[in-house]
């Protein structure tokens, strides 16, 4: 009876442990990120805004976009292997490829049009390619970052083909707010400096006749100056 039930704990303690998410856990308590669905047309999601753009085309943006950051989050975030942002942007590459070209296409048919000539459209289009990778650099929200497009792209990983533009649109929101600096969720006060205020004059730390040891000498240079109370 005694083994049955050390079998059944460390089968239960095994299943537990392999449930657990294979991936970088930065903080006891992360941020809660996630958000509502976007279609493209909101403030910011696209990165550049695309005046006059249809549904077809905001969507391919989004699309563009995500591919943007998970390539910048596999340049990124390889201090921690065990998000996987390099496998999992190299497997989206394969799996979504169609889609993927596809969204290119109608993004660079937009451009042309707006912009009237193939030559000017192609440029714009460069520009804004440019300038959404430059949108998924971060420096104060790098761990978050990493992590929400750690989770991003393993679900890219179990998203059917030709379904990678509503995973961009479910998750878009979610990793932009990533962009900005998270701390610790559970303790944030702990997270915060110490403040330290100089509520007097200091000692004359550099005049040595009045040091010795270490130790500041009264007889030579006379009291301290009184702490402001």
């Amino acid at each position: 009876m005694l083994v049955s039930r050390t079998l059944f704990a460390l089968a239960a303690g095994a299943g537990l442990f392999a449930a657990a998410p294979a991936s970088a856990q930065f903080f006891l308590k992360p941020a809660t990120l996630a958000a509502e669905r976007v279609n493209g047309s909101e403030p910011g999601m696209t990165g550049p805004a695309l005046p006059g753009a249809t549904a077809t085309e905001l969507r391919a943006a989004l699309v563009w976009n995500l591919r943007a950051a998970l390539n910048v989050a596999a340049l990124q975030c390889q201090f921690e292997p065990t998000l996987l942002t390099l496998d999992y942007y190299n497997a989206t590459l394969k799996d979504h490829a169609a889609e993927l070209r596809d969204a290119y296409s109608v993004l660079e048919k937009y451009f042309i049009r707006s912009a009237k000539t193939t030559k000017a459209g192609q440029t714009e289009l460069d520009k804004f390619g440019t300038r959404v990778y430059s949108g998924f650099s971060t420096v104060g929200g790098q761990l978050s970052f990493c992590q929400t497009a750690g989770s991003i792209g393993r679900d890219a990983l179990f998203t059917r083909p030709g379904k990678f533009g509503e995973l961009a649109e479910n998750r878009m929101r979610e990793l932009r707010d990533s962009l900005r600096p998270w701390g610790e969720q559970y303790r944030p006060g702990a997270q915060r400096p110490p403040v330290f205020r100089v509520t007097s004059k200091l000692p004359p730390f550099g005049n040595e006749k009045c040091w010795k040891k270490n130790a500041y000498v009264v007889k030579k240079c006379g009291p301290l100056p009184p702490r402001d109370s």
